[in-house]
């Protein structure tokens, strides 16, 4: 720390004047201040006399040194405040020879603006009644205060210490469910509690709390509640609160203690109740230099946890010398000797100022204190005799100092004391080295009394708050210019009057004109009464269609409405179809024109239809295919492994409307199972670009960059992703697998917390919800209230363990001790890993491993929605995401954190995921495993028989999926996704020539999500029972939701070749051959029913 150029400062303190005094005696008291600091006193001010108003103007100035290597240092000036006392001379009475004087009351001044920078400031600092004052009964409304400034010549602390220092302040609230051996009769005890905070030294800085107050259960302590300083014997009660600071409490969840699980509310509830408590309710500051914070910095990173030591000492007075022979006695002075962890980690996240909660104390045993946080020395044991004159100890006041616990040593007898510590250390260590102890070695620290600290499980609630944060957070609006950055916004298509659609709008308009005119030819020529009401036949209807054709052409208006439409064609060229340059050869020419025409026909039609529409053939036309319907004929072709289809159609979405961010998610997502990373990627990104606050596309860019080993890109955009969303489960939980791709244990214990943390909100809240919309009565049902069917699960120590697939990494966790005080109780509630791998306690391990699990729903697939549980960790939601998006990548890695998890584990939906996974691989003999593991553990789930089903069918062994696809369809609950399930139910059934069957189930899922394959199903059963009808209509169903499918033509040209309708068979069947029909079966059924009916073949 740069001392020398704020050596030998002085502070100035100046009491200008006082407002609203009162006297003890007469209505013109005089009255004079007394400035004091850090227990010492700076001066008097000269008398004064107050007015009638009440006010004294002093003009009073005083000051001290401030030396950062003497006395009054930046820690003193942060943590000790400058006492104001303002005291009343009373009038001499006859024969009286002294002055008598009266304190009025004390004001506070808090010197901390100092450490912020500021080289003057002026408050006015209330002035609170001593106890007997007459100020207690001043009147209301009345504030009575000083006016005063303090200054100095320059700032205190240099621009280096301003941006690199920091102020460290730790509030101790109190000690509940304290040992029922704390009664409050008895000898006078003093109830203290000390923690070492590193500093620029080699020593590190105590800081202890002392002279707790115990207190009998019964009401809670009430929030807010002024916290107080650390100083003790101030005259006035008023003066012991520090100004503007309370402890405000808070939720247990978002606590970030030991003692914030939903299982600990209650035991809270009562500790903090009922139960004996030791309150303190002090504050206490340390000042940081830069030297100090890098210090604290690598402390927390190193040891992570910071003992937190709290016992018990008589309040003895104090004795000017001691013997060898009290000795002894003073060793025995510090009973109940307990210690808290406290997990530091958090103080490393980014942007992460405070850390507040609850933590357990445990006996004090030399051991486990070193190997939790690497510390050597007690504080209250092997230190705070030594230090008695720094400033935890000496508790200055105002009067004189209180009475202190621990007795002075010679230098002889330190020395001793520093032996025989180091000697105890020394062993200890050497014991931990081994599993065993060692031959002959005795308890080195027995701690009895320590112990009751567990057996009444008390803790200690206590608040670490940093004035900045030691790891700065990005802000959102620069993670938001950083994503514009790399990704520019797509800016919003300009809407052009001569666009396509301007085109096709006049096309249809003369379209509507022509035909408009050629009505009235037609007319003319045969009457407006021949038409409505009279059905023509088709051979008067043609001659009709000669002589008006005949008439056009002599009259030269067929060629007039040629001309009229040639503009609008020509502009559908340029502008639809994009060209504007010569044809290279002929065939290029003829192409393009059957497209053209193709496509002009098809809008004539539209506008035909539309203008002009007839009633009869109202039922008959077909609207487009909708973006959902393409999406669901994607999905189809998909699974069927016809990707080149699913292709043309995740495309053809896009040529729709490419300014839909689903739309490229989706294509980008079915890149990603192709793992075609670029192409993913550029999908994602051109969603992005639409949207730059849209959470998925912000993820999976993530993901891709992750996965493209982009790691800089990827912390943008999943911080990103967390300032949009800060309750966003999936976001921080990706958040920390980034993390621990990189290395960075902290972070991701920080990101994994936080995801937890909103996980449990969530899960509260959804509870809160469903509480509150039940009107009462429960149902006697094995059905959830969210649609899964549960049953009762055997235990998981009765899944074979070969189907693990993480045995290795549990076998490697379970081998790490992570704390020997699990054995005694501690459970940590963040996860913890090493550099390499996760390291879990042994209470954990056994838990993840024999806990009995509930069934939960399988993977909701991307384009349905299925009945699906609340997850039960972060790990599993997350999971869910990665399948849906398709990212089966990172699944695996996933999975590996929940097995660990101590709120995780194997479970029903586990082994789903792993057999969805492994199914995608093909790899089926894993596959099966781990659906006979989900079997096994909740046989009453839909989503796991729909998957066996699966697994079954594309093994060939159709009878066996046969078996599970009916017991899925049994159940009173639908699987998450049904569609295929029948689809391939409704195969087996046309296989097995159950035609009626399949019939009924094709039937329910063209009621669910009808399509091209549905619509198929149902037609050929309708063909197999001889329904030709009705076989014709749903083929005709099929053929307007994907004229391109061969078998549809097949199966219309049987159709039409058993109704006899020549034309129609023959036209059918070109088709059939066109398309390039695979069904080698089906080719030759057709060939034996043309054979049979004598037409049909064209080519003969």
């Amino acid at each position: 720390m740069d001392t020398t150029s704020s050596a030998g400062k002085p502070v100035q303190i100046t009491v200008t004047e006082g407002y609203e005094l009162r006297g003890t005696k007469g209505d013109f008291p005089v009255t004079f201040v007394r400035a004091e600091f850090n227990n010492v006193v700076l001066g008097d001010s000269t008398k004064f006399m107050v007015t009638a108003e009440g006010t004294a103007k002093y003009n009073f100035t005083t000051s001290f040194e401030f030396n950062p290597d003497g006395t009054n240092t930046l820690d003193e000036l942060a943590h000790k405040p400058v006492f104001l006392t303002v005291i009343e001379v009373l009038p001499k009475e006859k024969k009286q020879k002294d002055e008598k004087t009266v304190t009025l009351g004390q004001a506070v001044v808090d010197l901390l603006p100092l450490l912020e920078g500021e080289s003057t400031f002026e408050i006015m600092a209330t002035l609170h009644p001593a106890i007997g004052s007459p100020l207690e009964n001043n009147r209301p409304g009345a504030k009575c205060c000083l006016e005063v400034t303090v200054s100095v010549s320059e700032a205190l602390l240099t621009t280096a210490q301003i941006l690199g220092g920091n102020l460290l302040k730790v509030t101790l609230e109190a000690a509940y469910s304290v040992p029922e051996a704390f009664v409050p009769t008895g000898p006078q005890q003093n109830y203290m509690v000390g923690l070492q905070i590193p500093s620029n030294k080699e020593k590190d800085n105590p800081i202890v709390f002392k002279n707790g107050i115990l207190k009998l259960g019964g009401e809670k302590e009430p929030v807010p509640r002024p916290k107080k300083w650390p100083i003790f014997n101030i005259i006035a009660p008023g003066a012991q609160y520090i100004p503007d600071s309370f402890i405000t409490g808070g939720p247990y969840a978002e606590e970030d203690g030991e003692l914030n699980h939903p299982e600990d509310k209650e035991f809270r509830n009562q500790a903090e109740t009922f139960k004996k408590r030791i309150v303190w309710d002090l504050e206490s500051r340390s000042y940081l230099d830069p030297v100090a914070v890098v210090n604290f910095q690598k402390r927390i990173a190193d040891c992570r946890f910071f003992p937190v030591e709290i016992t018990r000492v008589p309040v003895v007075p104090v004795a000017k010398t001691k013997t060898k022979a009290d000795k002894g006695e003073e060793e025995s002075q510090y009973n109940f000797h307990g210690v808290a962890y406290v997990n530091m980690v958090p103080l490393l996240y980014p942007g992460v100022k405070r850390i507040r909660g609850g933590f357990r104390v445990l006996p004090y045993l030399d051991g486990p204190v070193y190997e939790k946080t690497k510390c050597l020395v007690s504080l209250f044991r092997d230190v705070g005799h030594q230090n008695q004159n720094h400033k935890p100890t000496n508790v200055p006041g105002v009067n004189s100092p209180q009475a202190k616990p621990v007795l002075t040593k010679t230098g002889k007898e330190e020395k001793t004391v520093k032996e025989k510590d180091t000697v105890r250390k020394s062993s200890s260590i050497k014991s931990q080295s081994s599993d065993f102890p060692l031959e002959g070695e005795m308890p080195l620290y027995q701690n009895s009394e320590g112990q009751q600290y567990m057996e009444s499980a008390t803790y200690l609630v206590l608040e670490i708050e940093l004035e900045k944060a030691l790891v700065p957070k990005r802000l959102p609006e620069e993670l938001g210019a950083r994503v514009r950055d790399m990704i520019p916004p797509r800016p919003s298509p300009i809407r052009r009057t001569g666009g396509a659609q301007k085109a096709l709008d006049d096309y249809h308009t003369q379209i509507q004109n022509i035909s408009v005119a050629i009505l009235e030819e037609y007319h003319k020529m045969f009457g407006k009464d021949l038409t409505p009401g009279k059905d023509l036949d088709n051979q008067t209807l043609e001659d009709h269609k000669c002589q008006l054709n005949y008439e056009l052409n002599c009259s030269g208006k067929y060629f007039a409405f040629k001309e009229q439409l040639k503009h609008a064609v020509v502009k559908i060229v340029r502008e639809k179809f994009l060209k504007t340059t010569a044809f290279e050869n002929q065939e290029e020419l003829q192409t393009f024109i059957s497209e053209l025409y193709i496509f002009l026909v098809d809008q004539m039609n539209v506008t035909l239809n539309q203008s002009m529409p007839d009633e009869s053939l109202s039922t008959a036309l077909t609207a487009a295919t909708t973006s959902e319907q393409l999406r669901l004929f994607a999905y189809e072709a998909q699974v069927n492994e016809d990707f080149a289809l699913a292709t043309v159609y995740y495309e053809e979405r896009l040529v729709r409307d490419n300014q839909n961010i689903e739309h490229w998610l989706d294509y980008g997502s079915f890149c990603l199972l192709l793992d075609d990373i670029t192409k993913a990627q550029e999908c994602f990104r051109k969603a992005l670009s639409l949207n730059q606050t849209h959470m998925t596309s912000l993820l999976l860019c993530g993901l891709l960059a992750m996965m493209m080993e982009h790691y800089e890109q990827a912390e943008i955009f999943f911080e990103d992703a967390t300032c949009l969303e800060p309750n966003n489960v999936v976001a921080w939980t990706l958040l920390g697998l980034f993390y621990e791709i990189q290395n960075n244990d902290i972070r991701m214990e920080m990101a994994f917390h936080e995801a937890a943390k909103q996980l449990n909100a969530k899960v509260i809240k959804e509870k809160t919800t469903s509480d509150s919309v039940d009107v009462g009565g429960k149902l006697e049902s094995s059905i959830t209230t969210l649609g899964v069917v549960r049953s009762s699960s055997p235990s998981k120590r009765e899944i074979p363990d070969e189907i693990s697939m993480l045995d290795d990494l549990l076998e490697d966790s379970t081998k790490h001790q992570s704390d020997p005080l699990d054995s005694q109780g501690q459970e940590m509630s963040s996860i913890h890993r090493t550099s390499r791998s996760f390291s879990v306690s042994k209470e954990a391990s056994k838990k993840a491993s024999s806990k009995s699990q509930v069934s939960s729903a399988v993977l909701t697939p991307s384009t349905f929605q299925g009945v699906a549980q609340p997850p039960i960790s972060i790990f599993m939601e997350t999971t869910r995401f990665l399948m849906k998006v398709k990212a089966i990548q990172y699944v695996h890695r996933v999975l590996a954190h929940e097995l660990l998890y101590p709120q995780g584990g194997p479970s029903c939906e586990y082994y789903l995921v792993l057999g969805e996974t492994h199914l995608l691989k093909k790899d089926f003999p894993k596959a099966e495993e781990y659906l006979q593991a989900a079997v096994q553990m909740d046989y009453m789930n839909p989503n796991v028989w729909g998957l066996k089903g699966h697994l079954y069918f594309l093994t060939g062994n159709h009878a066996e999926a046969k078996e599970c696809y009916e017991r899925t369809v049994s159940f009173v609950v639908d699987a998450a996704e049904m569609h295929f399930i029948y689809l391939r139910l409704g195969s087996i059934y046309l296989e097995e020539g159950e035609n009626e069957k399949a019939k009924n189930t094709y039937m329910m899922a063209c009621k669910r999500s009808p399509s091209c394959l549905t619509w198929l199903g149902v037609g050929i059963a309708c063909y197999r029972l001889e329904e030709f009808t009705e076989a014709e209509d749903a083929l005709s169903e099929a053929n307007a939701m994907n004229n391109y499918n061969a078998e549809v033509w097949a199966y219309l040209t049987l159709v039409c070749l058993k109704a006899g309708r020549r034309l129609e068979a023959e036209q059918s069947y070109k088709y059939t051959l066109k398309l390039k029909l695979g069904n080698e079966e089906l080719l030759k059924e057709i060939h034996k029913v043309q054979e049979m009916v004598g037409f049909g073949d064209p080519s003969f």
